[in-house]
Order: C-alpha cells, then sequence, then structure tokens
C-alpha cells in the first residue's frame, strides 16, 4: 500500500488531511502533510517534504500537490528523486477522498484513480432561475440588450 503526502501552500495540505481523517477516521493508510509557508524558498519547501517523505513508511508514496508550477508542487518534485514516488498536481478533496477509497491498489493505479476523482469532483453546479421571472441584464450596456 503506498503512503499518501499532501503538500500544498500553508493551510491547504493540513485541512485537507483534516477532511480526509473526518471523512475516513478508519482508514489505515498512511498520510501526512506538508504546509509550504509563504516565506518558503523552492530549497526549504523541498527539505519539509524530504523530511516528511522520511517520516513514511517505506515504499511507494502518493504525492498530491496543489498548484503545478508553484513552489509546492516544485519542492515535491525536486524531493522524490531517487524514492519510489508520483506526483498529482490540483489536488481537491474528492481526490483525496478517491485515493483514501483506493490506497491498496498498486501505485500507477492510485494514480489514475487520483486524477479520476479530482476531475469528476470538479464540475459546474448551477440553479436554473424560476420559470416567468425575467432574467435581469447583467449591465446597463444597450448593445447587450437592443430591446430596452
Amino acid at each position: 500500500m503506498a503512503s499518501i503526502l499532501l503538500v500544498a501552500h500553508a493551510p491547504l495540505a493540513s485541512a485537507l488531511l483534516e477532511v480526509a481523517r473526518h471523512a475516513y477516521a478508519d482508514c489505515d493508510c498512511s498520510v501526512a502533510a506538508v504546509d509550504v509557508p509563504p516565506t518558503a524558498t523552492l530549497e526549504s519547501a523541498a527539505a519539509q517534504v524530504a523530511g516528511a517523505l522520511q517520516g513514511l513508511p517505506s515504499g511507494e508514496v502518493l504525492v498530491l500537490a496543489d498548484a503545478f508550477g508553484a513552489t509546492p508542487s516544485n519542492a515535491a518534485l525536486a524531493a522524490v528523486d531517487g524514492v519510489q514516488a508520483r506526483v498529482v498536481t490540483g489536488v481537491n478533496v474528492p481526490m483525496v477522498w478517491r485515493v483514501l477509497c483506493y490506497g491498496r491498489l498498486p501505485l500507477a493505479d492510485l494514480v489514475t484513480r487520483a486524477v479520476d476523482g479530482g476531475r469528476q469532483g470538479i464540475m459546474q453546479v448551477a440553479t436554473p432561475r424560476r420559470q416567468n421571472q425575467p432574467q435581469r441584464p447583467l449591465s446597463d450596456d444597450p448593445d447587450q440588450h437592443p430591446d430596452q
């Protein structure tokens, strides 16, 4: 079973870990979080991530980071060099929950579940307006509302 490491801008990683533990209190997965402070350099953040990796059981690690190209994901990529790990960016709550549900899968399959869970958790949700109620114009621009 792969360990899971959440790496994000502070305090997101800890908040995601708290939500994960709330929803899956009985999960026997090894999960840790690294909150990268706003003052962190790439080197200091990578050292934080490396320390967290050393604290996890040996074996495979799935690292879930927040934004691709930001310091937390760059630090994760630097820290996993030489470790059996995969890094997935764009972490969200549905992604974390999916990973916890399928934590016993091999790492490659877990990566697929993480990406699918993250994507499927993102959707546009709109409430349709009530019937027979006029929709207000978004602006006073007469070109956008020629019937006025």
